[in-house]
Formats: C-alpha cells, sequence, structure tokens
C-alpha cells in the first residue's frame, strides 16, 4: 500500500472533524508535561471540543478548500489542534485560562466562524464570555426592573393597599374643608 493511502483516512478524519465547526484552534503544545496534557485534554473534552495533536502535512490536506486554509501559515512546528462545533469561542477561553499555568502552551492562531485571527486575535477572543453567559446577563439586566416594580408593588400591598389609598383621601379633602 502506498504512503498516500495509509494518509488519506487521516486527512479524511481531520476534514470531517472540520467541517461545520464554529471554530478551529491551533496551539503549540511543546513543552506541556503529561500531567498537564491530560488535564487539557479533560478540560476540553467536558466542553465538548475535539481535541489531537496531528501532522501539519495532514492539516493542510485536511484544509484545503475551505476557509480553515487560512491555518496554514501557522502550520509550522508541533501543532495541535482544538475543534468547537458549538461554542466558537470555548477553544480559545479553556486554553487561555490552562495556559495562565501552563506557560508552555501557546495560540498559533484560529478560524472562528470564519474569520481568520492570529495569536493575538485568539488572545482577546478569549476574553469574550460563553454565549450563555452573555445570555444569562441580558436576561439579568431585562429581568432587574421587572423585579424593581414586583418588589415595590408588593411593598404596597405589605402596608395594604386600602390604608394607602385612603391616606391619600383626606389630604385631598382638606382643601375642600377650608374653602368654607
Amino acid at each position: 500500500m502506498a504512503k498516500v493511502e495509509l494518509k488519506q483516512p487521516v486527512v479524511q478524519a481531520i476534514a470531517d472533524d472540520v467541517k461545520g465547526a464554529a471554530s478551529v484552534v491551533l496551539v503549540d503544545y511543546r513543552g506541556l508535561t503529561v500531567a498537564q496534557d491530560t488535564e487539557l485534554r479533560k478540560q476540553l473534552r467536558e466542553a465538548g471540543i475535539i481535541y489531537k495533536v496531528c501532522k501539519n502535512t495532514m492539516m493542510k490536506r485536511a484544509f484545503e478548500g475551505t476557509e480553515f486554509a487560512a491555518l496554514d501559515e501557522h502550520l509550522d512546528g508541533p501543532s495541535a489542534i482544538a475543534i468547537s462545533k458549538d461554542d466558537a469561542t470555548a477553544p480559545a477561553r479553556i486554553i487561555a485560562k490552562f495556559a495562565k499555568d501552563a506557560k508552555a502552551l501557546e495560540f498559533k492562531g484560529g478560524v472562528v466562524e470564519g474569520q481568520a485571527y492570529d495569536q493575538a486575535g485568539m488572545q482577546a477572543l478569549a476574553t469574550i464570555p460563553s454565549r450563555e453567559e452573555l445570555l444569562s446577563k441580558l436576561l439579568g439586566s431585562l429581568q432587574s426592573p421587572i423585579t424593581n416594580l414586583a418588589r415595590v408593588l408588593n411593598q404596597i400591598a405589605e402596608q395594604g393597599g386600602a390604608k394607602a389609598c385612603g391616606a391619600a383621601a383626606p389630604a385631598e379633602e382638606a382643601p375642600a374643608e377650608s374653602a368654607e
């Protein structure tokens, strides 16, 4: 069997993984300990992210004709790839957080929702909260005025709505009595 035939299934597997991906992130993992690599893989897997160490030539072939071909310029030296189908910024967030303790882990580049980014761009994307976090913040800000209104209405009800209305009535009658 020719070498090309042996490599084709690997190239196809990478192509299948990146097909329909929201983001693909390349990292340089040189210098990570086995324990660090195992922990990184665990965190990525728990977030539903595919993480693989692949040969650069295999990735180049798999990226051909796709938006991920923009990553070719970053394919030098040992490379690992993190692929997310759902949360576009999840790989960048997890890798950046992990790299704070594991200094050997470095971004090479990435493609997020069709846009190519270099190392600095990936660092910037890592600061963006997840979609769920953004939605919960939005929901919280929408609920805040409603919650405050409910609190005020509840306080009025606890004080006795009739008393509050009854207290206003004599004040209105007072000017009428003084006019007589």
